[in-house]
């Protein structure tokens, strides 16, 4: 009769816990705008968001402090700090940021052989309390066609 498996190899969970951290830092990279967004191929750029994701990493490291091994850590705060870094400068770049915008990217100069493409516009993620929304009928979202 076959055994079931009740626990994971160590070198199967160190494996997991660095794609969790790389899948986590690739999607600050994305809303940091440093990889193009696979729907649209434009960069995106979505501060909160990109903020977001490192602010998990964050407290990852914070609460796995002194439980991780020597190649985990490593990775964890590689990925923190060049993730880090990167925001401080897309930030510093990004004119009249405010926390909680979404911002597309800069527009690039006009051709005259094609119209600018519409920017891209993600919505935001609803705020973290379990109070209910006041405004029921407030217009949430909008979409652009140009223009």
């Amino acid at each position: 009769m076959a055994e079931v498996q009740t626990h994971t190899e160590a070198g199967e969970m160190t494996q997991i816990f660095i794609e969790f951290v790389m899948m986590q830092a690739q999607n600050a990279a994305l809303f940091m705008g440093q990889i193009p967004n696979p729907r649209g191929g434009q960069p995106e750029v979505n501060l909160p968001l990109a903020k977001m994701f490192i602010d998990q990493l964050a407290v990852i490291a914070a609460k796995t402090h002194g439980n991780l091994n020597a190649d985990e850590a490593k990775v964890l705060d590689s990925a923190l700090t060049q993730l880090e870094a990167a925001f401080m400068d897309v930030a510093s770049r990004t004119e009249g940021f405010h926390p909680g915008e979404s911002l597309a990217p800069p527009p690039a100069a006009p051709s005259a052989a094609a119209p600018a493409p519409a920017p891209i516009v993600t919505p935001e993620p609803p705020p973290a309390s379990s109070a209910p929304v006041e405004e029921e009928g407030r217009k949430r979202f909008t979409k652009s066609y140009g223009a």
